[in-house]
């Protein structure tokens, strides 16, 4: 049995593909479809269904409008209330996907209606299960989403279905089957997700934490709840876009890559007040900005970085591009619900300056330099950006952190009456920090280039390396 699994990086997503005697299937798709569309018209065959695990938290599922592009049937779990028409599946109900079977597992934890399906080949045999969030490579989904849209939902009661899911539907199946889950390393779905994207049931069995086969529930409901953070306050508008339905994506599309002239777009930021988002590299942003303006770089987990650090889904957004990236970044924007792009700058920053318009710049320091300062004993504050798991498991000594999904929370603790320097790991978040200190103010401070991979390997003193709990 062929089963594809089409990654996507930026948000650690796996969608499936399967296709049988001119039937195809998809599971949990991204918000553009069409790459699914094109998949099937290869095979020449029609997209029969689309099965949808559970409801997403971070990202907005492409269902509806794949469901409108081709016909197909949603279907969710048992316990699903979608504000659309939908197969509400029961368990053990079993599709038929031409010779292939998907069967019906509901295995509510990490949300009330999850659903693992179980996946046949043409002779009936088990080839593997499609987990979405109940089970990863290494981990199992966090139980404490439900929660922020129904309050009843605490993350103790959701412990304890996952285990029973995990223990009476999961792990009795055989072990030869592929585990096929929604999330890979770098998701906040899970703490400590393997980089792996796919391993057998019996592998895991193994090695995953969560499926030892002597833990008690209430060393099960320790171990997963410990380590947990908050998470990304996108989050629950994604649920709530998933479940009551969403805007087609063609339309956020025509919308969102209307070019504007220096002129219109500085009008059109003044009379909207639209978040101004500037997509490029930290370097590029660093030598020329357009004031105000946010830096959340495209070459990184973009969409994840905009849900965290822009709370409103319904922010309006104009967009500071690379050439020929503005169809990326509404496309990426849309991914986690970000439909109300309403233009991108002609010509990008360049135009801007050939305008004459008003710019700002930030400072950006070597590592040569900060240990230079160091040894001569005039070394600044420095602000680590990471996560506190990061920063726990090693830091430079005397360094405040203030994770960057926090900053706007601690602004008071940063000083405007003296310097300081900001890192992250690489650069990359630093200069999202740095944006949004200079938004706010801040003038008095470098951002660290390399981060702390190259502080890490100078004579600056750090803490003792400790291997992180989670990776949250």
């Amino acid at each position: 049995m062929k089963v594809e699994q089409i990654y996507t990086g930026c948000l650690a997503h796996a969608a499936y593909y399967i296709e049988s005697k001119g039937e195809a299937a998809v599971f949990d798709p991204l918000r553009e479809v069409q790459p699914y569309i094109d998949r099937a018209q290869i095979d020449n065959a029609e997209i029969k269904y689309v099965f949808e695990t559970h409801f997403h938290a971070d990202f907005v599922s492409g269902h509806l409008d794949l469901q409108k592009k081709t016909g197909a049937a949603i279907v969710f779990g048992p316990m699903a209330k979608p504000g659309y028409d939908a197969i509400i599946a029961e368990d053990g109900q079993v599709f038929k996907v031409g010779d292939y079977k998907v069967k019906v597992i509901h295995t509510p934890g990490h949300t009330m209606e999850s659903t693992t399906y179980l996946l046949l080949d043409e002779n009936d045999e088990m080839h593997g299960i499609i987990t979405g969030d109940t089970l990863f490579i290494g981990d199992v989904g966090r139980p404490d989403l439900a929660q922020h849209v129904v309050s009843d939902l605490t993350e103790e009661k959701l412990a304890s279905h996952l285990f029973d899911s995990l223990r009476n539907k999961i792990m009795p199946l055989p072990d030869h089957l592929i585990v096929y889950p929604n999330h890979g390393a770098g998701s906040a779905c899970g703490k400590m997700m393997s980089k792996e994207t796919t391993d057998t049931l019996g592998n895991q069995k193994k090695v995953n934490y969560a499926l030892r086969a002597d833990m008690t529930r209430e060393e099960f409901m320790k171990e997963l709840l410990t380590g947990l953070t908050a998470p990304p306050g996108y989050f629950p508008q994604n649920v709530l876009m998933n479940i009551q339905g969403y805007e087609s994506l063609d339309d956020i599309m025509e919308r969102g890559t209307q070019p504007l002239s220096p002129d219109a777009f500085e009008a059109a930021a003044n009379e909207t007040g639209a978040l101004v988002l500037d997509t490029r590299e930290a370097e590029d942003f660093m030598n020329g900005f357009i004031p105000n303006s946010i830096n959340i770089g495209l070459d990184g987990s973009f969409a994840q970085w905009v849900g965290e650090m822009i709370p409103d889904v319904k922010q309006a957004i104009l967009l500071v591009t690379d050439a020929d990236k503005e169809e990326e970044a509404v496309t990426r924007l849309s991914r986690v619900g970000y439909d109300n792009t309403i233009g991108f700058l002609a010509g990008g920053f360049e135009s801007w300056k050939k305008a004459g318009k008003e710019y700002e710049t930030t400072a950006r320091i070597t590592v040569e330099e900060v240990v230079a300062q160091y040894e001569s004993g005039t070394l600044p504050l420095v602000i680590d950006v990471r996560k506190k798991s990061e920063f726990d498991s090693e830091h430079l000594i005397d360094a405040l952190n203030i994770p960057l999904n926090e900053i706007n929370q601690h602004l008071a603790q940063i000083p405007k009456d003296k310097p300081f320097l900001l890192h992250c790991a690489g650069g990359y978040r630093s200069m999202i920090a740095s944006s949004i200190l200079k938004q706010r103010g801040w003038d008095n401070f470098a951002d660290i280039i390399g981060g702390f991979d190259e502080l890490k390997e100078t004579v600056l003193p750090k803490s003792e390396y400790v291997c992180p709990t989670t990776l949250l």
